[in-house]
């Protein structure tokens, strides 16, 4: 039984429409989410458009490792790695060669993919918990391979690079910080849409035989090899993007700020927004991002066990995540307009 099949009990009719719109909103709500997130920044502070602009990088990378498990099923511990590629890639390029910003992000989504790819290939030999070990040791490995001597000065070793954040072009009445959160919507965007057409198409098929029943996607002439390595290049190469916008929006990178910690947020965002669905990526981001703060503001003291504490209960009552809760939500919707 799916994890769909399992989250709808109560009828099968639910349950059944729910592969046809699982990895996305439907038109209307994402008209609505979308007009939300254009206005918004125009009345509030910079510090919360600074938020909502780290809310969607984070999102970003938790969708590119939905797109490897919930789509192809290879569990990873690792994204943390490919981040930092992609934050110390653009950074290097902007503060060392001058390159503009803009361009330095497909060059990181570029280095990330083959990065990626690579990394795939000796771990086809490896799935479920000895795959999630084997990204876990590159995650740790990371920032201590960031420190070494003869990278010292492209990366500034343990202190780390300062990026310049860019101004809005064209003379746009607009901060710095409105200017990048308008920027990175455009390109959370477009990197959504290209996931969820790549989940939808043949390939997106071929990850998703491949998590269920490997085997037989085998059997059925599905080059297992080719698409588990694809499905970690591409997964890698979002996260490299998302970490470019992390590094241009926070100005900094620095080895330590890309450890294991952050793999385990990442994974953590994805399991609470709901495995497999891509728009819960978001709303898992929002649960790293804020939950932290709040369990702060509850006891400084004891923020780690207040926010186990929510992590614990948000588990227990929605153990699908946002996934679950979207799909009672619509059955709830559904109910009354029949009645």
């Amino acid at each position: 039984m799916s994890a769909a099949e399992e989250v709808v009990a109560e009828g099968h009719e639910a349950v059944e429409a729910v592969p046809k719109r699982a990895m996305t909103l439907g038109t209307g709500t994402s008209l609505v989410v979308l007009a939300a997130l254009l206005i918004v920044p125009v009345f509030v502070k910079n510090f919360i458009i600074f938020q909502m602009t780290m809310l969607l990088i984070y999102g970003l990378a938790v969708l590119a490792l939905n797109i490897l498990t919930g789509g192809s099923g290879q569990f990873s511990l690792g994204q943390s790695a490919f981040y930092a590629v992609g934050a110390y890639v653009s950074a290097v390029l902007m503060e060392h060669a001058n390159v503009n910003y803009a361009l330095t992000i497909p060059i990181s989504a570029a280095v990330c993919f083959g990065f990626g790819y690579l990394f795939g290939k000796p771990a086809l030999r490896l799935s479920g918990v000895y795959l999630a070990l084997a990204t876990f040791a590159l995650a740790t490995a990371m920032p201590q391979l960031l420190k070494l001597n003869f990278l010292e000065h492209w990366t500034g070793g343990v202190q780390g690079l300062v990026v310049t954040k860019p101004d809005a072009p064209f003379g746009l009445p607009m901060s710095q910080d409105m200017w990048l959160y308008y920027f990175s919507l455009a390109v959370v965007l477009a990197i959504y849409i290209f996931s969820v057409n790549l989940l939808r198409s043949r390939s997106g098929r071929a990850f998703m035989a491949i998590r269920d029943n490997e085997i037989a996607a085998s059997a059925m002439g599905v080059d297992v090899a080719l698409y588990k390595t694809l499905a970690f290049g591409v997964s890698a190469a979002i996260t490299g993007v998302a970490g470019s916008l992390g590094a241009i929006a926070v100005q900094f990178v620095a080895p330590d700020s890309f450890t294991i910690n952050l793999a385990i947020s990442l994974f953590l965002g994805m399991v609470v927004g709901g495995v497999g669905w891509l728009p819960g990526s978001f709303v898992g981001a929002a649960f790293i991002i804020f939950v932290p703060n709040m369990a702060e503001s509850i006891s400084k003291g004891l923020s780690g066990a207040v926010f186990g504490v929510l992590l614990f209960l948000v588990i227990y009552l929605v153990p699908h995540g946002a996934r679950q809760v979207a799909i009672l939500g619509q059955q709830l919707v559904g109910k009354l307009r029949k009645n």
